[in-house]
């Protein structure tokens, strides 16, 4: 028989550990923090090594994650290395609109895959300087990247 306190005692552990952050390679639940407009200029992001993505899961929690990202003429980008082999890109791809902690701040945003590949090199060549990259070999992994955007966009 079910305890009748079962229920109420999931849902509180629920909402007390609700917004756990994502670090490194653990990922987290929901983000927290104080809600932004997103900027015209995100080269601010360029002192940051790392930012947290959250993205909407198919079961009923969120997914957050620690992701790196480069800023090109203003614009920002996330990347994924090894795609295939992590959830979250795949449901970017169903799901693309986001929220992003930079340095405490919330952003709600929109992820829109880029496949040309003009700009996935010059996001290539943003990442490369950013976080002093190799270059590229048939043996590297493969990467996916996207802008953010609006979620009007």
């Amino acid at each position: 028989m079910r305890s009748p306190l079962l229920l109420p005692l999931v849902a509180f552990s629920l909402a007390l550990g609700g917004c756990i952050p994502p670090s490194d390679s653990r990922p987290g639940l929901w983000l927290s923090g104080p809600s932004s407009e997103l900027p015209s200029d995100w080269s601010f992001t360029d002192a940051h090594g790392e930012i947290a993505l959250e993205v909407r899961a198919p079961h009923l929690l969120a997914h957050s994650v620690t992701v790196w990202c480069a800023s090109l003429e203003g614009q920002l980008y996330l990347g994924a290395r090894n795609p295939e082999e992590k959830h979250w890109p795949g449901w970017v791809e169903r799901d693309p609109d986001v929220r992003l902690r930079i340095d405490g701040r919330l952003y709600d945003a929109r992820l829109a895959r880029i496949a040309t590949s003009d700009e996935i090199e010059r996001v290539r060549a943003a990442y490369a300087v950013k976080y002093e990259l190799p270059p590229r070999t048939p043996d590297s992994p493969p990467m996916r990247y996207w802008r953010v955007k609006t979620r009007g966009e």
